[in-house]
């Protein structure tokens, strides 16, 4: 185990620059959130900790890449901004996110909720959900798993070619296992910075993914052209449990994250860490560093205060159900499953620490 710790005046030079105009923008911000920000700073802070290593296969060991601090990704001329005429994030479903409709229906809903609060100041809307088969994509059983698996660089294509024009970004989802070429054995998402869109998959989140191996439609798959998508009817999904909430949420706002332009973090624990496997994501934390929460508060222009609110309100509400958000073909059974935030009761209890700090 590997602690990675920067100095003070590292972390200071990250987080505010010494270019006289961005410690001015610095200085400029409002008091409390200058003395959240600066929590980065103190080696004892127990909101803003190093990062940890764990093994050789985590991310930081095994893909070296240069630390973006806040003066890099402000000057960065490729980077994405939100404007008043692209202001919304689009969530495209692709395929079922839940064994039966109403849950596939609220999960995305609890996901556009997270997004709105993550991104606090930009809209988020849902797309109507599309089979596997409106992208006519190429797809596959992968050899170790046993599972189906969709080509991520033809959802792109297809995410590409229905982006609204008030669009940010657009964003697939899929319960679907993904690869980005044959060569390769799977991928959890794949962007595409400069056109604004993202494929991103939570099948291996689920619990028993490693062991459900997809019987009795394989040999069938292996006697169908590639152009044939009944075999995705009635396709295995996951159990909708917190925890794979939790996944899910966290992966979303991470790509979404990069979008924006931010890069993989590596000044303290952090959302937009990098990670190589499951366990590595799973100690990822929920929450931006205060170098990269102002980058994002850059980029969207929120209040700190008012998007931690919003992020408690989340996680307290008990449903999910917003006025006009439900795709259409969904008045039968009027149901409102409750929510499952078991897993986010701790990093709930984190944001009222840093809410009693900007507020004191």
């Amino acid at each position: 185990m590997q602690i990675v710790r920067h100095s003070e005046q590292t972390l200071r030079t990250a987080l505010i620059s010494k270019n006289p105009a961005l410690v001015s923008q610095y200085k400029n911000l409002d008091a409390g959130e200058q003395r959240l920000m600066n929590e980065a700073l103190q080696p004892a802070s127990d909101l803003f900790g190093p990062i940890i290593l764990h093994s050789r296969s985590d991310w930081i060991t095994s893909h070296p890449e240069p630390a973006q601090d806040f003066e890099e990704f402000f000057s960065d001329p490729y980077r994405r901004t939100p404007s008043p005429e692209k202001c919304s994030i689009y969530i495209q479903c692709i395929g079922s996110l839940g064994n039966t409709r109403i849950i596939s229906e609220e999960y995305i809903k609890w996901l556009k909720g997270y997004c709105e609060a993550f991104f606090y100041g930009l809209k988020v809307k849902l797309l109507e959900p599309v089979p596997v088969s409106a992208t006519r994509c190429s797809f596959r059983v992968n050899d170790n798993t046993q599972n189906l698996q969709i080509h991520a660089g033809h959802i792109l294509k297809f995410l590409k070619k229905r982006k609204p024009e008030d669009a940010f970004c657009v964003v697939g989802i899929t319960m679907i296992d993904l690869y980005p070429r044959d060569s390769w054995n799977f991928v959890f998402g794949q962007a595409s910075l400069t056109d604004g869109v993202g494929i991103f998959s939570f099948a291996r989140y689920g619990n028993d993914f490693y062991s459900s191996h997809y019987k009795g439609k394989v040999k069938t798959l292996q006697k169908k052209s590639s152009s044939d998508y009944s075999i995705f009817d009635n396709y295995y999904t996951p159990e909708v449990t917190s925890v794979l909430l939790l996944r899910s949420c966290k992966t979303l706002t991470h790509e979404v994250g990069h979008i924006f332009g931010v890069r993989h973090c590596q000044w303290l624990a952090c959302l937009m860490q990098g990670s190589n496997h499951l366990e590595e994501a799973d100690r990822r934390p929920l929450n931006l560093c205060p170098i990269c929460l102002r980058k994002l508060q850059c980029a969207i222009g929120f209040k700190i205060v008012e998007r931690y609110k919003a992020l408690v309100k989340w996680i307290d509400d008990e449903s999910a159900d917003t006025p006009g958000v439900t795709p259409k073909h969904s008045r039968e059974d009027n149901v409102n499953l409750p929510k499952p935030v078991e897993a986010f009761k701790e990093w709930r209890e984190w944001i009222i620490k840093c809410l009693a700090v900007v507020q004191k």
